[in-house]
């Protein structure tokens, strides 16, 4: 029987709407897999349509991991990924499977593999407060702020990245110091064989075309009925991690009477060509993956089989 730390953990990244659950639904039918899912929005429950969630029935057929582990009110976070990914690696490895990492986060991918600063961890009461003054300021405004408390940060964050500005104001509430500061030493790491590949796409408007075809059989299954759930409990609002994922906002938007419901969905497919173009950069600019042609999933699966044969 084979060590578990000598079986090979997988990661098959790539932009949203690549295929990457297909393939990794075929991978696991010739091997013994486990998939761990890399997605920052599959960790919702009640977002099952708009994340495009594995279904029921590929669940029933593979073990996944990390999907509706949270509410929409509670934040998740690369930190909190790496941990229950290492967790779930060895508890996985354990029963002689192989973890099978999937998603497009690429932030939660950096975590596992080369670590992250060790910050604090932010207290609720730090987040609520600094929320409900960029509710009335404006991120810009706070943006403004960090870059007086911490130059350095100031300028790596754009001012309008409300998540990672609020996560840098926590920091300095909760330690007194600039967050530059802090990011020294990284905690992370896979031990034994770890194989990362990631899904291309090389034809740009063949993406585009796909990400708008499946926006589009969202809303047929229920995307919108799925927003007005959200926002009817009322205690949500878009400030929130969950609330600010692509499709969700710009529904919510014109749930809340700013623009009819066409411009809603095509605000919600380009903020999704938007993130996709984010994932290729980041996929593109990472060595250590083995680009895979999208367009080609035959020859994809049989890249991947290949290397776990050898």
């Amino acid at each position: 029987m084979e060590e578990p730390q000598e079986i090979p953990v997988v990661m098959l990244a790539g932009p949203t709407a690549s295929g990457k659950s297909a393939l990794a639904m075929a991978l696991a039918e010739d091997f013994e897999c486990e998939i761990i899912s890399m997605d920052s929005a599959q960790v919702y429950r009640g977002m099952d349509i708009g994340t495009a969630k594995p279904t029921a029935a590929d669940q029933g057929r593979v073990p996944h991991h990390l999907l509706d582990i949270l509410d929409p009110g509670e934040s998740y976070s690369a930190a909190r990924f790496r941990d229950d990914a290492q967790r779930l690696i060895r508890g996985i490895r354990s029963r002689q499977r192989i973890p099978l990492i999937v998603g497009g986060t690429m932030l939660y991918a950096r975590a596992l593999v080369e670590g992250l600063s060790d910050l604090p961890t932010a207290r609720p009461e730090v987040r609520d407060e600094i929320s409900a003054e960029a509710q009335q300021l404006g991120w810009p405004a706070m943006h403004a702020r960090l870059a007086e408390i911490d130059p350095l940060i100031g300028q790596r964050i754009h001012p309008n990245d409300a998540q990672r500005i609020q996560r840098a104001l926590e920091v300095h509430a909760s330690t007194g110091q600039a967050p530059s500061t802090l990011q020294g030493a990284r905690e992370g790491g896979v031990t034994g064989p770890l194989h990362r590949f990631a899904l291309d796409v090389l034809v740009r408007s063949e993406l585009h075309a796909r990400i708008e075809q499946r926006f589009r059989a969202m809303m047929q299954a229920g995307f919108l009925e799925e927003v007005q759930r959200l926002r009817a409990r009322g205690d949500l609002h878009l400030d929130m991690p969950a609330m600010r994922c692509v499709g969700y906002r710009q529904l919510w938007q014109h749930l809340d009477g700013q623009y009819d419901l066409e411009e809603g969905v095509y605000r919600g497919i380009v903020a999704t060509r938007q993130l996709a173009k984010r994932q290729l950069t980041w996929m593109r600019g990472d060595t250590g993956l083995q680009r895979l042609d999208a367009a080609d999933p035959v020859a994809a699966l049989s890249a991947i089989k290949t290397v776990l044969t050898e």
